[in-house]
């Protein structure tokens, strides 16, 4: 018999809480596992993207269909919401800008302050609900009169990374059943009530780019702008399609085939000079251009609502990264920016990606990395 962990104490009468649902296998088991603690549950699919409705790699009909089959098993009612011209305006201009002015941003982050837990979390109101619930790997801990981010149990999935930006009254009612246990109970799980979508593939890469090559994607709506491809000794090595297709710490598709200099080392992309519009590259994973021991972060935001103060912390600059030790401290902005110092330089620190913040478990919030 599969043993569950304690989502929450069970209300003596049950209290709504309307569950996004994308059709996978971890919001579904979230679900039954609200159903089962004695909650009125009602699951909500939003289509945030409607562009390639006939594309081979749109899967919301699909998602759409396993939605509604787990809801009929479990025993709650589901509707569809379109987010569509809200993801568009608040995410996808972004996404946009921030390849136009040669950064990488990561919009997981933003959807989620933006629509998952915003547009969502107002709908969810409008429907009577007490409280909102996701299949995200993390966990809330109400301490002192305030919410705290906390990892997940299962560190390998663990999804604080991708919520940082999220404020006090967003996760104020907000539940993460599967933060207590790992994705390989939660496959169980599904398997042992019977879900058809118990070993459904996870999704991967950015929601509305899916399965697609990204270049072929992001060729639709940035223009090609070629130019030189050049070493970090100033030497010519090939041309480049445009800087908003390379990302720091790119090591296949660059374009250039072998060693210009014997050495058999691969070679990765180490920095984008937007106004010359010149592609740098250097060979070897531990070139010095590769690495840093000082970052700055920009548009800063906190779990917590104000700033912690400097001092010793741990951070990660992309997800799935080793949390790293740092010194955190403050800019001229204070608090909207600051910066990490690491005693052991990072790889491949990336402007426009988060760099996020932690004490021990908890997260503290984070920045965009500016340089």
């Amino acid at each position: 018999m599969i043993q569950l962990n304690s989502l929450a104490i069970p209300p003596s009468n049950p209290s709504k809480v309307v569950i996004g649902m994308s059709g996978g296998v971890d919001s579904s088991v979230a679900a039954w596992m609200l159903k089962e603690q004695g909650y009125e549950v009602i699951g909500l699919f939003m289509k945030n993207w409607e562009d390639d409705d006939t594309d081979e790699y749109c899967s919301a009909r699909q998602d759409w269909l396993d939605v509604v089959s787990v809801a009929d098993l479990i025993g709650i009612d589901v509707e569809a919401v379109n987010f569509a011209a809200e993801y568009r305006e608040r995410v996808f201009a972004d996404f946009l800008r921030e390849y136009a002015a040669g950064r990488t941003p990561n919009p997981d982050v933003l959807c989620n302050a933006e629509i998952k837990f915003k547009a969502f979390l107002d709908h969810a109101m409008s429907l009577g609900a007490d409280a909102i619930a996701t299949g995200h790997y993390a966990r809330v801990r109400h301490q002192g009169g305030r919410v705290q981010l906390l990892k997940a149990v299962d560190a390998n999935k663990d999804q604080s990374y991708f919520l940082h930006r999220l404020t006090q009254a967003q996760l104020e009612n907000v539940l993460f059943p599967l933060g207590e246990i790992s994705k390989t109970e939660v496959r169980k799980i599904a398997e042992h009530i019977g879900l058809h979508n118990a070993r459904k593939k996870d999704s991967t890469g950015i929601c509305f780019i899916g399965e697609r090559p990204f270049r072929e994607f992001l060729n639709r709506y940035l223009p090609r702008i070629p130019g030189p491809i050049k070493t970090p000794e100033g030497k010519t090595v090939g041309e480049h399609m445009g800087l908003a297709f390379f990302t720091l710490g790119q090591r296949k598709g660059i374009g250039l085939g072998g060693s210009q200099d014997g050495n058999g080392d691969a070679w990765y992309v180490a920095r984008k000079d937007v106004p010359s519009n010149t592609l740098y590259v250097a060979q070897g994973h531990e070139h010095p251009w590769l690495l840093a021991s000082q970052l700055f972060a920009m548009d800063a935001s906190w779990v917590a609502g104000e700033p912690p103060k400097s001092g010793q912390y741990s951070a990660k600059t992309r997800y799935r990264q080793v949390d790293a030790p740092c010194t955190m401290s403050f800019g001229g902005q204070e608090p909207l920016s600051f910066e990490l110092t690491f005693p052991q330089a990072q790889w491949a620190v990336t402007p426009g990606q988060s760099a996020v913040l932690y004490d021990g478990e908890v997260c503290l919030g984070g920045g965009i990395i500016s340089a």
